[in-house]
């Protein structure tokens, strides 16, 4: 009898728990406030809020339960709730004056949040990039592709190399940092977005338009920085294997921990993909791959006020597209075209951050970077390696209305090719950088930045590089920023029309017949928040733009059957526009987006399109997010493209579709990629005859069709809900 009261009273409190979503928002502008902590005081239970400003718990008792919530910035709410409630419970949080304003954003070179900068920076962070990981575990080409504004051109077949357009721009105007250091440009770019797997990621900034004043030259569309995780008190293991039907496998890991002193992340990351060809074409469309890369870090604590930390990124590419057969059983007869690269990388970055008093820190960094890639194809191998360095120092001073930052740095770029190649095509660059910026809270409503940036680049010159940007904001939810500014990118051969021709003939850039390709940009955005019959959160931003180019780099074929670069004769302009609508009701959201590229080529007669760039891109995405259960539905429209000889490609669209089921142990999760095989094949040819000496057509669509794929995520500690 008593075993039975003991089950039944079991069985009555499991009853009596409840799944808890709580929404915690800004007074002033009623914004979701994402990182903000919510934590149960007698449970022992804690969790952070996602990028909706939302935390969600599971097997909370009815009662009474005190509840603390707090973010950095703002004044701390200990409140009682009753539960059970209906969901979400909102609690909006007080500025606190007295507190600074929490670090979610690197890129500006500030320690404010996103709403409070006036420059335009997209964040991608939380359940977002999480989901993004489970679509592509591989690399970061998945989180990219998928932002409004911004595509993937893929510029090889055989082994994928493929580089990013910000608003319809060359890949080598915008600038990939990783925690503000520049990697991934120059001799390694058309491999970069394949070679950074995103694991160990916690955030990524884009910046669109140009940046140069930020981080100097390169950033003419724009830049990219990928923020790492950090250790935390509490230790984090997460290990995530991904197996698709096209035989591709992944294993990444990453584990964090600290103490008072010392701190440690370790990320490791192994993928290897056959050969695949959906066609039966007998040419790759994903190259055979074999891939790994590790990233331990330390970190050191002296004192509350000062860090230090060294890491070290090392990764090893082997990649063998083109001929089935031949990648199969080696080459014969006429089974002999294929593609290998062979690439490695090793970098080091150290950062040292000292806060000197209430109001000022000072910022030392250094990195190095060795990168080296071997390209082979049948008649041809193009072989070399970079060493890059990049140091930095800088000073920044937070005061209650005025934000101030000086800093210098040096950058230097060094490409040896191999001496098989006898067109010496060595290049040197140093460039020298001194520059300041102010951020100033005019008014409530009202903050001004301005800053600038002086380089002096050897061989090219001294740019002076202005910017300035406002915003205005209320409190019914409506803001604005208006920016502009110069930017400048130095020449070097490593461009989308060299990669297309795998360098072949292309001749080394000179110094004395070219000019620094300079650009000017000014974008203006507009974004309201505001909330529908009490329930349904409407988020609307309205961009325009307008980024032109001087000196644009050109490959033109001269009379002795080489390629030369030339600067063009007139402007490259990109205008256009993008729209991003976001409804969000309780665990749905609805993602709504459009961008109108119209990127032209004026140095051309007629002013045409730039090829390979739609004019128009659509995309819905639709979530549904639980505790448990999580589905996400995506539509991406592509317009039509024009082609380098004026031909027009067909327009498309893909669907994918994304399941995941939460456990306390971590994540099962399947998704189904472009599940409607939509590719490039499907509408004209991908390879032309012979299969000797292959024709490669230029690449406007997905080549490798529809992607099933299965994965685990297996989190022996660190899962959502935290001790705190």
């Amino acid at each position: 009898m008593s075993l039975l009261l003991v089950l039944l009273f079991c069985v009555s409190i499991n009853a009596q728990t409840n799944d808890v979503t709580i929404k915690v928002l800004s007074e002033s502008e009623s914004i979701p406030l994402p990182g903000a902590t919510v934590y149960f005081e007698m449970l022992a239970k804690g969790a952070a809020t996602d990028i909706d400003g939302v935390a969600r718990f599971t097997g909370i008792p009815n009662g009474q339960h005190a509840v603390n919530i707090s973010y950095i910035g703002f004044e701390t709410i200990q409140t009682i709730i009753n539960i059970p409630a209906a969901s979400p419970i909102t609690f909006s949080l007080i500025t606190d004056g007295n507190t600074l304003d929490e670090i979610l954003i690197q890129s500006s070179r500030s320690t404010r949040t996103i709403r409070k900068i006036p420059t335009r920076i997209e964040y991608i962070g939380g359940e977002e990039l999480s989901e993004k990981n489970m679509m592509n575990p591989t690399n970061i080409s998945m989180v990219l592709r998928e932002s409004t504004g911004i595509q993937m051109q893929q510029t090889s077949l055989s082994s994928g190399n493929t580089n990013i357009r910000i608003q319809g721009l060359d890949g080598r105007y915008t600038q990939l940092l990783r925690d503000e250091f520049p990697l991934y440009g120059g001799f390694s770019s058309g491999l970069s977005i394949l070679q950074i797997p995103p694991l160990d990621l916690q955030q990524f900034e884009i910046v669109k338009g140009s940046s140069s004043t930020l981080y100097g030259g390169g950033a003419i569309a724009g830049l990219v920085n990928m923020v790492s995780k950090t250790p935390d008190y509490d230790p984090s293991l997460e290990i995530m294997l991904t197996q698709t039907h096209a035989l591709g496998s992944t294993a990444n890991a990453f584990y964090s921990k600290r103490n008072k002193k010392y701190g440690v992340t370790l990320y490791g990351s192994a993928n290897y993909q056959k050969a695949y060809d959906p066609e039966d074409d007998d040419f790759s469309n994903l190259p055979e791959t074999k891939a790994i890369s590790i990233n331990p870090k330390l970190f050191y604590y002296p004192s509350d006020k000062t860090t230090f930390w060294f890491g070290i990124n090392g990764t090893y590419d082997d990649r063998t597209g083109g001929d089935i057969t031949a990648i199969r059983d080696g080459e014969n007869g006429i089974h002999q075209y294929t593609e290998k690269n062979i690439s490695k990388r090793l970098s080091t970055q150290a950062v040292y951050t000292t806060q000197i008093d209430s109001i000022s820190s000072l910022h030392i960094k250094n990195s190095v970077a060795f990168f080296d890639r071997d390209l082979t194809i049948p008649d041809l191998t193009f072989a070399g390696s970079q060493f890059n360095s990049f140091s930095e120092v800088n000073y920044q001073k937070q005061k209650e209305t005025t934000d101030w930052i000086f800093g210098a740095n040096l950058y230097t770029v060094n490409f040896n090719e191999s001496d098989q190649n006898l067109l010496n095509r060595d290049q040197k660059d140093v460039t020298i950088g001194v520059f300041g910026k102010n951020i100033l809270d005019i008014s409530d409503h009202w903050s001004l930045e301005t800053g600038l940036r002086t380089d002096f680049a050897n061989d090219w010159g001294t740019f002076v590089l202005p910017r300035i940007s406002i915003l205005y904001k209320n409190k019914n939810g409506f803001s604005s920023r208006l920016g502009g500014g110069l930017g400048y990118k130095i020449p070097d051969i490593f461009t989308e029309e060299a990669e297309l021709i795998n360098f072949n003939n292309v001749l080394a850039i000179d110094k004395d017949m070219l000019e620094a390709e300079r650009s000017y940009g000014v974008n203006i955005d507009f974004n309201y928040n505001t909330l529908l019959f009490d329930t349904i959160e409407l988020s609307i931003n309205q961009l325009l733009y307008l980024t032109a180019i001087e000196n644009g780099l050109l490959l033109t074929l001269n009379t002795a059957d080489f390629f030369e670069f030339e600067n063009a004769t007139n402007k490259i302009t990109s205008t256009g526009a993008e729209t991003n609508i976001k409804f969000s009701y309780q665990d749905f959201r609805w993602f709504l987006n459009y961008a109108l590229i119209d990127t032209r080529l004026t140095y051309l007669e007629g002013n045409p399109q730039k090829p390979l760039t739609a004019k128009h891109n659509a995309g819905s995405v639709i979530m549904y997010e639980s505790p448990v259960w999580r589905f996400g539905f995506e539509t991406y429209y592509t317009g039509k493209q024009f082609l380098s000889d004026n031909t027009q490609t067909m327009d498309f669209i893909t669907l994918g579709f994304l399941a995941v089921r939460n456990f306390k142990w971590g994540s099962i999760f399947t998704n189904f990629e472009n599940f409607t095989d939509r590719r490039q094949s499907r509408f004209s040819p991908l390879v032309l005859p012979p299969n000797d000496n292959p024709t490669f057509p230029e690449i406007y669509a997905p080549t490798d069709g529809f992607i099933f794929s299965l994965g685990v995520i297996i989190k022996p500690f660190g899962n959502e809900e935290e001790h705190h």
